[in-house]
């Protein structure tokens, strides 16, 4: 068995601090705060399993809490990046070795890392990168958006987070009432920065192709579309001043020091089920109680009250894949052929822009097993285009996506949904 000791903080810290003070310089030396010294000599290791005998063994692992698990272990086609920290390196590693599990090291050192690409932090809001990616900096750009493009976009609150803040949602409509209608959410998990920036740079592309692209057009003039950029606003704010790799909401866990929700584990759907952990230490952890987290029950009242969504797209990052329904069982979907088809035309589209490889597929059988997700309780409710994106990269960047890839990658995405309107606005049901 695998034991992790603690660790002796004096010698590590000054280490750190010298090291994050000679990577910036002493006139930031505030920047080397709690927040990035943590991540200090943590390394990111991918695990590679050799035959379906390892995988047990790679799963052992995820009793460790100190462990944080960015893919999961599913089969021997994937493989599984892990950040460990400094003081488990060593044991991890000879665990590994001693089972003969192959492994490499992805990332070195994530505080340097993390610090090298800190531009993620700006968003493409003005079309430069330039613009702190905060809530309230996102909040004030969905004002003005909407003080610009009164007669396109309007702003509507479905709820409050745990911690108060609103959840905005972006509403864009040519008119009419109770319209069928198209949902998009992104920041599901708060890590996922290039989410929350590329769906920024999707309400610009919107309100300036509508009346100018075709394809767009034609949908808006038939369908609305509901963008819900930050969905996870406390735990995303956590990420710019705590924690940078903070995935779960945060709201407090009755009976444990250990916080927050997965938010995407506690929808109503196979809740409880394998893909999601009942312990709130976990980085899975599914809550006490389907909806338990205000930010999913916001989503959740919005879908029954609209009642004519036709499509719910929820957007996350990385892995680069396009997914649908389902996760919480083996059972195909009863849409699953129309599904897989306008999968497969989406990430060729995708693809067209830049060459980036996207694999599609059922959650179940592309990822890995996963109860309580959000597109299969919406796709359970009847809304049959339910997809759910894994945007760039495979791994080499993993969360910590350069600032020169957000525009890029929003750019490949939007011809993915675009073609995904389309169909959607063509095909009614």
């Amino acid at each position: 068995m695998l034991r992790l000791q603690s660790f002796s903080v004096g010698t590590a810290w000054f280490y750190c601090g010298t090291k994050c003070l000679k990577m910036i310089g002493l006139k930031q030396y505030e920047q080397c705060n709690i927040m990035w010294l943590y991540f200090c000599r943590h390394q990111v290791l991918r695990i590679v399993a050799k035959d379906v005998t390892q995988l047990p063994l790679i799963k052992d692992l995820e009793q460790f809490t100190e462990l944080d698990f960015w893919t999961y272990v599913n089969n021997v086609e994937n493989p599984v990046d892990i950040r460990v920290p400094a003081h488990s390196l060593q044991y991890v590693k000879r665990y590994l070795e001693t089972h003969g599990i192959g492994y490499s090291v992805m990332i070195e050192d994530l505080m340097v890392h993390s610090y090298n690409i800190l531009e993620l932090k700006h968003a493409l809001i003005d079309g430069k990168q330039n613009s702190s990616l905060s809530v309230v900096q996102i909040y004030s750009f969905q004002d003005q958006l909407v003080a610009e493009n009164p007669n396109l976009v309007s702003k509507i609150v479905i709820g409050q987070s745990y911690q108060g803040r609103d959840l905005n949602v972006l509403k864009f409509s040519t008119g009419g009432s109770n319209r069928p209608a198209i949902w998009i959410d992104t920041g599901i998990h708060s890590r996922e920065w290039i989410t929350q920036a590329s769906s920024t740079w999707f309400a610009k592309k919107i309100v300036t192709d509508y009346g100018r692209d075709p394809a767009l057009t034609a949908v808006l003039n038939q369908m609305d579309i509901f963008l819900e950029i930050v969905a996870n606003p406390d735990g995303f704010v956590y990420t710019h001043t705590n924690n940078r790799m903070w995935r779960k909401t945060r709201k407090p866990n009755t009976g444990s020091s250990c916080v927050g929700v997965d938010p995407n584990r506690n929808w109503d759907a196979g809740f409880g089920g394998a893909g999601a952990s009942s312990s709130p230490c976990n980085e899975s952890y599914r809550g006490p109680s389907v909806h338990s987290e205000p930010e999913v029950k916001a989503i959740v009242d919005f879908v029954k009250s609209h009642g004519n969504l036709k499509a719910f797209i929820s957007i996350h990052s990385y892995s680069q894949m396009l997914l649908y329904p389902y996760g919480y069982t083996y059972t195909p979907a009863k849409d699953k052929a129309a599904l897989d088809s306008l999968a497969k035309t989406a990430v060729a589209d995708l693809r067209s822009l830049y060459g980036t490889s996207y694999r599609y597929g059922s959650i179940i059988d592309t990822i890995y097993q996963a109860s309580g997700g959000s597109i299969d309780w919406t796709y359970n409710q009847g809304i049959k285009y339910s997809f759910a994106f894994e945007l760039r990269d495979t791994g080499r960047y993993g969360f910590n996506l350069p600032a020169n890839q957000i525009l890029p990658t929003a750019q490949e995405t939007w011809l993915a949904l675009l073609t995904i309107f389309s169909h959607v606005n063509n095909n009614p049901y």
